[in-house]
């Protein structure tokens, strides 16, 4: 029978032959796609890593010192190589030490030992010792950058200031005892002059009250991007908000008890890209509208109408087939003379391309003392025979037609003919407007002429009105000035936010401002007078080599003040681990980057930053007494890749995601010569394939155009296969709010929490763990027991994969 010794050295022996094998697979993994590399011009690190995994894994059966020696050399070389591309940044650091900081460790094991030892003792000490100094360097490298964060800048915020006087007549005041309008007020500054909750006790929070819609995705006909982004407003002791599924809920605002809901039938099958309502607006009635020079909040609702009666204050709500529906706030019940007796308009009245779901406003309209204006989306990437993305003033009281602004024919905005047409697949203005009636202005940004990413046929309006934000005139229509932020867009660069409306004291002077977010990560400064920037714009020279029939423009407008990320190089690639981030490193080399505004290819181009932008629809929030800007920019980067279509029927795209119902074909573009493949650039195991931080929050003096200070944002928490809460930084979907106390809450991080901050210097106070996906705008207001409230709607969003719900949540101080 085998003795002892003997019993214990199989085992042993074993496990250095699967160790050696480990590392010899590594090394034949890395060798050859690190060739690879090379051909493509990358780096020659990991074919010698490969290549010296490879020898180590031959000679440590052998049982020679000579296989660790070779082992630690590989180490060190990676050490040296991470130290020199990445320095002492944990993450990039970590994915390329990772695993050969595993398996070193492994090899230093008793058991492993003895079977090297075993074999051959001579030269084995000092060669573990080498490999046992290699790795304590390793681990120091790894201590030391977790104490550094290389994105981070610390500052500190001037102290508030009582807000400056409108310089061009009375602005509205700021959002306070109620929340009147999806940013707070028309401004768009989502800024409550609430000053209750502070630094000093916002960590005192707690859950107020609950209420659950019961409306979340998963109907027939939903598409993807089913979505919860309600910002609720907040009237008297009322809290109106509508749901994904166009319901809208009245809430007694204190405690959350529901007081009425209005379903309105949606006509189906729809062709929607998008369904969601981000929020209502609100009229507050013929008795109480603010005289031209008053800067009074609106007042509580008129008493409750009749069914079919004459409504005084009102609520407008947006529906998924293109109406506009009229209701009391008082009763839920539609305001019948609003119109002409329907409670509603129809807004594909005098629409070209009428299909039925291709046409609708996802966000709230503007309400002035007599206009109700409107603008919708229309679906991108889906064919050249699209609707019209015409912005239309109707009358308040009976939603007549006032004027139309049709970027195809921009001068004539007098009440178009009904045997008429608007100017068929034309840029549309998707998102929220603001408006100042001081100024008597409103203010449009608006997106591209679809297709995004091929424009060699797009009308000279398209061209001149794109990727815009276009203040037009509230008595007429027609446009005052226009500053575009992207030219020719190929990139699906929509200017996305509102724009925040503030006043700024610049030097002895007070100039009103217009703080416009993109994509790209400008922050525009304009004057909100003639559209001139306050804070500089460069036109900048941009890649060129567009696509078969197409051009690009020279040069693209850059601000001074811009979030605007640093092109990626292949330094920049990340991954889990050290392959499949060799394996993004070798799809960066395969696609063409030039920096921003590369454009999109038949090879493939990676656009960064992506469309999903580093700045959406949640737009920044604006401290009128601070003269800052609370912002959460995002970097993420997307692969834009044109395939030539040889008919105008077939899907090259669609793949096995082929659209159910009456679901559009997205980005097969019928009608160009080019279908677009869009994706995340993400590795294998689905993991962006650029290193963190991907989110941050960041504060702004807007008066100098510096930032003042950025902290990366999120955990992964909810989006990496085990819910570990590494502090990564994470994208997030949903605008943050700011208060006169001096704390700002956000609640979109693809992480389930709702957070709050000091505006004076970022720093994360308190947090809440939320049920679902929090892609939504806090707002705040007063209760009648006198109390602060912070709500947030938390109900996830379809295409970023976070939780469907149907909360809404309230968070206020302890009652004293």
């Amino acid at each position: 029978m085998p003795d002892a010794a003997a019993r214990v050295r199989a085992p042993s022996s074993a496990l250095l032959n699967i160790t050696a094998v480990v590392i010899g697979l590594a090394g034949l993994a890395l060798g050859a796609a690190g060739a690879w590399l090379v051909v493509l011009g990358g780096s020659w690190y990991y074919l010698a890593a490969g290549l010296g995994l490879i020898v180590a894994a031959v000679l440590l059966p052998r049982g020679s010192g000579a296989g660790l020696w070779v082992y630690a050399a590989v180490v060190a070389l990676t050490l040296v190589w991470a130290l020199w591309e990445v320095g002492f940044d944990w993450w990039p650091l970590a994915a390329r030490g990772d695993v050969f900081f595993v398996l070193g460790v492994f090899l230093l094991t008793p058991w492993v030992a003895r079977a090297l030892g075993r074999r051959s003792a001579a030269g084995l000490a000092p060669a573990r010792g080498f490999l046992g100094v290699v790795l304590l360097a390793f681990l120091a490298a790894a201590v030391f950058s977790w104490t550094r964060d290389p994105t981070r800048m610390q500052g500190t915020m001037p102290p508030a200031t009582a807000p400056v006087a409108a310089a061009a007549g009375a602005a509205p005041a700021p959002a306070k005892d109620d929340w009147t309008a999806y940013g707070g007020n028309g401004l768009g500054q989502r800024y409550s002059a609430l000053d209750q909750i502070t630094p000093a006790n916002v960590g005192e929070l707690q859950e107020a009250w609950h209420f659950r819609t019961g409306d979340v995705r998963g109907q027939s006909g939903d598409p993807e991007e089913t979505t919860f982004e309600v910002t609720p407003l907040k009237i008297g002791e009322r809290l109106f908000l509508c749901t994904p599924h166009q319901s809208v809920v009245a809430l007694n605002a204190t405690t959350g008890e529901q007081l009425w809901r209005y379903t309105p039938e949606i006509r189906r099958p729809l062709a929607l890209q998008h369904l969601t309502c981000r929020g209502l607006s609100y009229d507050p009635g013929r008795a109480v509208r603010p005289a031209p020079a008053a800067a009074a909040s609106p007042a509580p609702s008129s008493s409750p109408s009749t069914a079919g009666g004459d409504c005084d204050a009102k609520l407008f709500m947006p529906t998924a087939d293109g109406r506009v529906i009229a209701l009391d706030p008082g009763s839920g019940r539609p305001c019948m003379r609003f119109g002409s007796g329907t409670g509603q308009i129809d807004l594909w009245k005098n629409m070209p391309n009428v299909k039925p779901g291709s046409y609708y406003s996802t966000s709230p309209v503007v309400v002035t003392r007599s206009l109700v204006i409107v603008g919708g989306t229309v679906l991108d990437n889906v064919s050249t025979q699209e609707t019209s993305g015409v912005i239309r003033a109707f009358d308040i009281d009976t939603g007549a037609l006032v004027w139309n602004w049709d970027s195809g024919n921009p001068d004539d905005t007098a009440p178009i003919a009904a045997d008429r047409r608007y100017t068929a697949n034309s840029p549309n203005s998707w998102s929220i407007s603001s408006v100042d009636e001081a100024l008597g202005l409103v203010y449009v940004p608006t997106g591209n002429q679809p297709p995004d990413q091929w424009g060699g046929k797009r009308t000279e309006g398209a061209e001149r009105y794109s990727s815009s934000v276009v203040a037009l005139d509230l008595a007429t229509g027609r446009v005052r000035w226009s500053f575009q932020a992207v030219h020719h867009d190929l990139w699906d660069y929509d200017v996305p936010s509102q724009p925040s409306l503030v006043d700024l004291r610049i030097g002895s002077e007070t100039v009103p401002v217009l703080v416009q977010p993109t994509k790209q990560g400008e922050l525009f400064v304009l004057d909100r007078r003639d559209g001139k920037p306050v804070i500089k714009v460069h036109e900048r020279p941009a890649p060129q080599g567009p696509a078969a029939g197409d051009h690009t423009s020279l040069t693209q407008p850059v601000s001074e003040l811009s979030f605007d990320p640093p092109a990626l190089t292949p330094a920049d690639m990340w991954g889990g681990t050290v392959f499949d981030q060799l394996a993004c490193r070798i799809a960066f080399h395969r696609l063409r980057h030039e920096g921003r505004y590369t454009p999109p290819s038949t090879e493939g181009s990676l656009i960064y930053p992506g469309n999903f932008g580093v700045f959406n629809w949640g737009g920044v929030a604006v401290d009128p007494g601070r003269q800052m800007a609370f912002t959460t920019p995002a970097s993420l980067a997307f692969v834009s890749k044109l395939i030539p279509r040889a008919d105008d029927t077939s899907l090259y795209v669609q793949g096995k995601n082929r659209p159910d119902d009456s679901l559009p074909a997205l980005n097969e573009n019928f009608g160009a010569p080019f279908a677009v493949q869009l994706s995340a650039f993400t590795s294998v195991f689905g993991l962006p394939c650029q290193a963190p931080p991907w989110g941050h929050v960041a504060g702004t003096d807007l008066r100098t155009g510096r930032v003042v200070w950025k902290h990366k944002n999120g955990t992964v928490r909810d989006s990496s296969p085990l819910p570990l809460p590494f502090a990564m930084g994470v994208p997030s979907l949903g605008g943050p709010m700011m208060t006169a106390g001096g704390v700002a809450f956000l609640s979109g991080t693809l992480d389930y929490y709702v957070r709050a901050y000091d505006v004076a210097n970022g720093k994360e106070l308190w947090r809440s763990r939320l049920p679902a996906g929090g892609q939504a705008t806090p707002m705040s207001y007063r209760g009648s027991d006198g109390r602060q409230y912070v709500v947030v709607a938390a109900g996830g969003h379809g295409s970023l994969g976070t939780r469907t719900g149907d909360h809404v949540i309230a968070y206020a101080l302890p009652k004293r």
